[in-house]
């Protein structure tokens, strides 16, 4: 299981920003194309690994969260809120203020209240300014985190709790795959 998004990664292009290596991916970035086979591979990874049980909504922050978050969704039934980069003035929004290692923006979450069980899934994580921007805001909603799973993660960022990752990479002038889930 992940062969495919394993060689996905270790074909990735990668584009220098200042000292920063990034790698180009459809997980991470959308392009060149969103492989339907890539998203079933790493959704139904995502069904293992994930604690689902009495799990009332799968939160995705926007924007490549989002096809993960519909498929999961797809697979089991459970309502998916997208963090959103818009506000919406909606009763009980919460923004959240996330800081990544390469920008700054605002997020924010709606439909969520006290009392949900939640999941977070996003893409990947390299300095952890979203998922704790996430978790805080949540926690402002009065909703129980259950689980975290990233399908990429780069370093080892901490975000004050335990999370899953897919696949753990390094990346130098190309994608290293280091560890691997499955």
């Amino acid at each position: 299981m992940l062969e495919r998004l394993v060689t996905s990664l270790e074909n990735s292009p990668i584009v220098k920003r200042g000292e920063y290596n990034y790698f180009i991916h459809p997980i991470t970035d959308g392009v060149p194309e969103v492989d339907p086979a890539l998203i079933r591979e790493v959704c139904m990874a995502l069904v293992k690994v994930l604690d689902l049980d009495g799990v009332d909504r799968i939160i995705a922050a926007e924007a490549m969260a989002i096809p993960i978050g519909i498929a999961l969704s797809l697979a089991t039934d459970i309502p998916v809120n997208i963090v959103r980069k818009k506000d919406y003035r909606l009763p009980g929004e919460v923004a959240v203020h996330q800081a990544t290692g390469y920008s700054k923006g605002q997020l924010y979450l709606n439909g969520v209240g006290r009392g949900d069980t939640v999941i977070i899934v996003d893409d990947v994580i390299s300095t952890g300014g979203t998922a704790k921007a996430l978790l805080w805001a949540l926690g402002q909603a009065g909703a129980t985190v259950k689980d975290v799973c990233f399908v990429i993660k780069r370093g080892d960022p901490d975000i004050g709790r335990s999370y899953k990752a897919l696949v753990s990479v390094a990346v130098t002038d190309r994608v290293h795959v280091i560890d691997r889930i499955f």
